[in-house]
């Protein structure tokens, strides 16, 4: 009972639950009655509450809920006029504007699964994709035609739909059928549709993980009760819908009845620029975005003063301790960096306030989530050791597509990631499981030698990796980006670290690039650095 109370409480304090006339509550119970409960549900409840309410912006204007919410209804009843009836999986190939939400909650209103697709894919991992998940509809942006003909080459029976286009083209369309069938609602389907989430694959093939739900009102009122969301208040979000965090905070803005601003591509100005101009109190991104922010000149970053905020939000990867203290320094403490898994959903959440003890903290496990710290022979280490990081929470995901599914360990899952806890108990994310570096026999993981170069103040961005030594087993080899103007020598470079670390982890290589290979939801892709030692 008193988790009930907290709960309702944190909802109420949230404006997600609020007064409303009993005609919008039996609304939204037909909704929910009519489509099940999916992650794009929302729409239809936003519509519902406040049906003349701004949904979303994007380059061609903004949507109310109760057109959006049409327009949902009427892509789903088109896309059964395809000639293959209701079709079993739709791969979405779009950046962030209205046809990949209006394709997402038309999908779900199918009882079809969408598969979010990543749009830095190449044809061949694209074409491979399709073809593992059973895709049977491709909804795409005009920009990747090139993937789209490769694709057309080894799947004779997928059917085609553009989404973003500049011009005119052929073929069915997202706005087409929309118009086509505006006013026209999908019958009940016969089980909620599903999103499948592909994995980021930095180290290798993307893996398919289906999600139905989000953990309900007990995972909101975690987030909430660290992250200040406030319901029907606009959202900015950057953070690319078709990875598992951009989705998320699409998801939980449509559950607020919050309004999203995007645009297709992210520019750090122009980022600034729409939360000033449509007075928005959150901001959510993947960490590489807020560096870029902070890259702008003073001039630049003067021009906004943000002063709507109430919180930026980001996860996806490590953020750069250096460039979260100079955002709070200059727009206040606003700044939530997060641990999240596509797998899992929100883990744990750290607050300014972490952030201003620990930048690089991921903070603590959100209420309702459990994270312990397991050895090698999964028994719990003692405080402040490393060791492999276990979750236990309600919002973990229901299996890979495969059929495989994650390591568990007494019902945790084992996230692949290893870290440990401070003597605050903040949660400290050091690596990947599958990174971590033998080199002599001892072990290095290579966030704690990228950090040590990162302090360097000639350095913007640095990775790190191993790779094969007949005399060591391994060795590391460290990739580095220069600030603009910035001047340091490998030599230099070798002694900083050194200063800091133990002789074993400085790198025997160091490279400088002049940018890190990223994948489009910003994580630096090891693999194709490891290709460039020989």
């Amino acid at each position: 009972m008193n988790r009930l109370v907290w709960i309702v409480r944190v909802l109420v304090s949230s404006r997600m639950l609020a007064p409303l006339r009993p005609d919008k509550y039996l609304r939204m119970g037909m909704a929910i009655r009519r489509q099940g409960v999916t992650p794009m549900t929302g729409i239809s409840l936003s519509a519902a509450r406040r049906p003349d309410g701004v949904a979303l912006i994007d380059e061609r204007g903004d949507l109310t809920w109760r057109a959006l919410d049409q327009h949902c209804d009427a892509l789903a009843v088109g896309l059964t006029q395809l000639g293959i009836g209701v079709p079993r999986t739709i791969g979405i190939l779009c950046r962030n504007h209205r046809g990949l939400v209006e394709a997402l909650g038309a999908t779900t209103r199918l009882g079809a699964d969408a598969l979010l697709l990543n749009t830095g894919f190449g044809g061949s991992q694209l074409t491979d994709v399709l073809i593992r998940e059973h895709a049977t509809v491709l909804v795409f942006d005009e920009e990747f035609s090139e993937l789209v003909d490769h694709v057309r080459t080894r799947i004779a029976d997928l059917v085609y739909v553009g989404a973003w286009s500049d011009g005119d083209r052929e073929g069915p369309t997202v706005d087409g059928l929309i118009e086509q069938n505006l006013g026209a609602r999908p019958t009940r389907p016969k089980s909620a549709g599903r999103i499948t989430l592909l994995t980021s694959g930095t180290t290798g093939s993307p893996k398919g993980a289906r999600r139905s739900g989000s953990g309900g009102a007990a995972a909101l009122a975690s987030m909430f009760d660290r992250i200040p969301w406030r319901a029907e208040d606009p959202v900015v979000v950057a953070a690319p819908m078709f990875h598992a965090w951009g989705f998320g905070q699409l998801a939980i803005s449509a559950t607020m009845a919050c309004p999203v601003v995007m645009r297709r591509r992210f520019d750090p100005e122009a980022t600034l620029a729409l939360v000033d101009a449509h007075r928005a109190s959150g901001l959510a991104l993947v960490p590489v975005m807020l560096e870029r922010i902070m890259s702008l000149p003073d001039a630049v970053l003067d021009k906004y003063t943000l002063q709507t905020l109430r919180f930026v939000t980001a996860s996806g990867s490590r953020m750069r301790s250096d460039a979260v203290t100079a955002f709070m320094d200059r727009y206040g403490d606003i700044v939530y960096n997060n641990y999240n898994a596509t797998e899992a959903g929100l883990i744990s959440t750290a607050t300014p306030a972490d952030l201003r003890a620990a930048p690089n903290s991921a903070g603590r496990p959100l209420a309702g989530t459990d994270v312990r710290i397991l050895d090698d022979d999964l028994r719990e280490v003692t405080d402040g050791a490393v060791g492999k990081i276990v979750v236990l929470s309600n919002s973990q995901f229901e299996g890979y597509t495969s059929g495989d599914t994650k390591t568990f360990h007494e019902n945790y899952m084992v996230s692949g990631d290893i870290g440990r806890f401070d003597e605050d108990g903040r949660l400290h994310v050091v690596g990947r499981d599958d990174e971590m570096i033998v080199s002599g026999g001892e072990n290095v993981y290579p966030l704690e030698v990228e950090e040590a170069l990162h302090s360097h103040p000639a350095v913007r961005e640095a990775a790190v990796i191993g790779v094969s030594d007949d005399e060591f087993g391994q060795r590391l080899a460290a990739f580095v980006v220069l600030e603009p103007g910035g001047s340091a020598t490998i030599d230099e470079l070798k002694q900083h670290v050194k200063t800091g670390l133990a002789g074993y982890k400085v790198p025997r290589v160091i490279e400088f690039l002049p940018e890190l290979p990223r994948n489009a939801s910003g994580k630096v892709v090891k693999r194709e650095l490891g290709e460039r030692v020989t």
